[in-house]
């Protein structure tokens, strides 16, 4: 086990140093990535510019939400963010060279293209968090600072579990790059406003089935120290990390039974 983390480790070493030797290269994508996530934060200041709340939320109280989930989104991206490149790992047969080596697949997949240029976005999106907090009067207590550590964190969890699952796809259908971008991207942009904001059949679909509502919605209630508007007891605020694990373990489920059944790029 600890030969193969020094092997993890120097794949991920030689990423960082390859792609920090392009240092123009290197802090475009950086800012690029920064303005990425910045024109999702200008659509939310948009919309609050016509209305004085959505769905009972004032723009500094969703200024929360957006910020946990943003907060867990980029944490997510940093670490596995690129195996959404699942779809061209398969045409070019690189994965076909990686089930040759005696590592785990989906590690040296994450460890091919450690995306460092999305650092910034973990730092923009925790400083936004902040901000938010800040301009929501935000009392810190033991409760909301745990809950702070939490949130983000299974965000991450259940998000890198979206990217892998949408992405084993691409062992049976290759061209399957939107049907991942839907439904991990158009998750992301759900959990960025609170759930009274959308209607009923959404919010039972990318809410509650999906789960997409318990990375940012319900944990910023304890934050925020709200009851649910839509009437949803106090318990469901603390379900993330179980929903979180559910998540990962279907998609460890997912992505062994994609490697199991898959036959190289020339079947």
């Amino acid at each position: 086990m600890a030969e193969r983390l020094r092997i993890y480790r120097e794949l991920v070493r030689a990423q960082v140093r390859g792609q920090a030797s392009y240092r123009l290269s290197f802090t475009l994508d950086l800012l690029g990535n920064l303005l990425f996530f910045g024109s999702d934060l200008l659509a939310v200041l948009v919309v609050f510019r016509q209305v004085p709340a959505l769905g009972g939320f004032t723009l500094r109280e969703t200024l929360v939400v957006f910020g946990l989930a943003a907060t867990g989104f980029a944490l997510s991206d940093l670490f596995v963010g690129n195996i959404e490149r699942m779809k061209t790992y398969v045409r070019t047969g690189l994965l076909d060279a990686v089930l040759i080596r005696p590592l785990g697949v989906l590690g040296q997949l994450l460890a091919l293209d450690v995306g460092v240029r999305r650092i910034g976005r973990v730092v923009y999106s925790v400083l936004l968090l902040v901000v938010a907090l800040r301009a929501a009067d935000v009392p810190l207590t033991p409760v909301r600072v745990l809950m702070l550590v939490l949130t983000p964190l299974c965000g991450a969890v259940f998000f890198g579990a979206f990217f892998i699952a949408t992405s084993t796809v691409a062992f049976w259908w290759v061209e399957s790059g939107e049907l991942s971008s839907s439904l991990t991207y158009g998750g992301r942009d759900f959990t960025a406003y609170p759930m009274p904001v959308y209607g009923t059949w959404l919010r039972r679909l990318f809410g509650f089935t999906l789960g997409f509502g318990f990375v940012a919605y319900y944990p910023s209630l304890v934050v925020l120290g709200r009851a649910d508007p839509l009437g949803g007891p106090a318990w469901l605020s603390w379900t993330g990390p179980a929903v979180a694990a559910l998540a990962a373990a279907a998609a460890w489920l997912i992505w062994r039974t994609g490697v199991r059944h898959y036959r190289s790029t020339g079947s």
